[in-house]
């Protein structure tokens, strides 16, 4: 799903990984907040369970072939400063995250791997 300019990317396995997590709990929205532990990793949770305010960016909304709605990928503004200069590529790997996270008990977790923009 990479798309020139954008922001914030899919891989295969997190687009899969989507389609599952939509059909199961609805629509879905990413929240990274960019705190200690799995802060620091994107969370994923049926869309409008994590409130977004002024203390956060949406970076894109992603668009998931199979995913009726696009899927809004927030990050605290904090966060945000010192990723600016990067596109995130949101991964899946095994092993677990937070509980928090809707993938949490298909024993995978999503994780951001990172590129500096116009590279």
């Amino acid at each position: 799903m990479d798309r020139p300019g954008a922001r914030v990317e899919l891989t295969p396995a997190a687009a899969d990984l989507l389609r599952r997590l939509r059909e199961s709990h609805g629509p879905l929205m990413f929240h990274q907040s960019g705190g200690c532990c799995d802060g620091s990793a994107p969370m994923c949770y049926p869309a409008g369970e994590f409130r977004t305010g002024a203390s956060d960016v949406l970076l894109a909304s992603l668009e998931v072939a199979g995913v009726a709605e696009p899927v809004p990928f927030w990050m605290s503004k904090a966060q945000f400063e010192l990723w600016s200069h990067t596109r995130l590529i949101v991964d899946v790997v095994p092993g677990r995250g937070s509980g928090f996270s809707l993938e949490a008990p298909e024993g995978v977790r999503f994780l951001i791997r990172s590129r500096l923009v116009g590279s």
